[in-house]
């Protein structure tokens, strides 16, 4: 999975500036040793990923329908496409809403995918749907606009989207608060969750608006502050992140469930480890640490917890044997999914709400 496009950070306006950008990637990925100097397509084919275009043909028209037939979702269920937009721009996305939620929804849960992903395709991987109808709460998949990067990656490398009321950090949390207020949803039932680039957005987001969501989890992504351009995007996912500003503890605190497969070679582990050092930092009152292992699907597990004095998890962090760069426990259905492992969807759906009641 690329977690962003050298040559589309926002559209090319100039040919000259795509192919001098093309050439900081080269030699970027030669100075860090990830790759030797390769045309964008042969780093493409290296990391054996399917193109956009694929995802797009197999998540869209008639593929949808099939994936997402009216026979596959419950009756007094649905799963709206919209437009959300505010000053900040705009984006399509996919609202699931189960038929529970006509009574009351129990929360609402932001889903980022990763690039080449869409909406329709990480829900099919995650299985969310499924919980949600399970527990009643509704779930949002935003979608990233191929003019806003050609290959669907959200812009975490960007430092027009790395802050607050600017960029997509502004566009996404006003689309939660939109969601929230339709469904009578507060702060503490307001997660935010994502896949690689889509989970570098969430801890961005979770970070800049602490007072949207109550929780974040992240897949496979890489600490808010990690990157500012290409040149430093491609080092923070070979394990040389930059140290972002230390995040404000501020009036409220988010509390952070993470998982990273130990034998992601797209993204280095150590950024789920910086991911879990930002939340303890800003945790205030985190006073007990325990670790526990186990075996879940065929793949062995660690999970470090980060507690308050009350005994509230703050900070679990997964990390999983032999894993590579997909989901955990994923469903067939969605690509970049690994069908061994915990299944991360059910961890972290348990860790939001079995707090919410605590959050401010």
């Amino acid at each position: 999975m690329k977690l962003f496009n050298a040559g589309a950070m926002r559209p090319a306006t100039d040919a000259a500036w795509a192919s001098a950008a093309n050439d900081l990637v080269q030699r970027t990925l030669a100075q860090h040793g990830v790759a030797s100097p390769l045309g964008q397509g042969d780093l493409i084919d290296r990391m054996n990923l399917p193109s956009l275009d694929a995802v797009l043909a197999k998540y869209s028209g008639p593929a949808t329908r099939s994936v997402y037939s009216q026979n596959t979702i419950p009756s007094g269920a649905s799963f709206e496409d919209a437009t959300f937009s505010c000053g900040s721009g705009s984006r399509r996305y996919r609202l699931y809403v189960p038929a529970s939620a006509s009574k009351g929804a129990t929360g609402v849960v932001m889903m980022l995918h990763g690039c080449t992903q869409t909406p329709e395709d990480f829900a099919a991987g995650t299985g969310m749907n499924a919980l949600a109808n399970r527990d009643g709460f509704v779930v949002i998949y935003p979608a990233q606009s191929r003019g806003d990067n050609a290959q669907s990656c959200w812009n975490w490398f960007s430092r027009g989207d790395q802050r607050r009321g600017r960029g997509e950090p502004s566009i996404l949390a006003a689309l939660a608060q939109k969601v929230c207020a339709e469904h009578g949803v507060t702060r503490a039932a307001t997660f935010v969750a994502g896949l690689s680039a889509g989970a570098a957005m969430a801890v961005i987001i979770a970070e800049t608006y602490p007072d949207v969501f109550a929780a974040v989890g992240a897949h496979s992504g890489l600490p808010a502050g990690s990157a500012k351009d290409v040149a430093s995007a491609f080092a923070a996912m070979a394990g040389n992140a930059l140290d972002g500003p230390d995040p404000d503890p501020g009036e409220f605190r988010v509390r952070t469930i993470l998982f990273h497969g130990l034998a992601d070679r797209t993204v280095d582990p150590s950024n789920g480890e910086g991911i879990a050092r930002r939340a303890r930092s800003a945790g205030c009152g985190i006073s007990v640490e325990t670790s526990e292992t186990g075996a879940a699907s065929g793949r062995t597990y660690t999970r470090e917890i980060s507690s308050d004095a009350d005994g509230t998890a703050l900070v679990e962090h997964w990390t999983v044997e032999g894993q590579g760069h997909a989901w955990s426990g994923g469903q067939p259905g969605g690509s970049y999914t690994d069908p061994k492992g915990p299944d991360a969807s059910t961890e972290m759906v348990r860790f939001f709400f079995e707090n919410a009641s605590k959050d401010l």
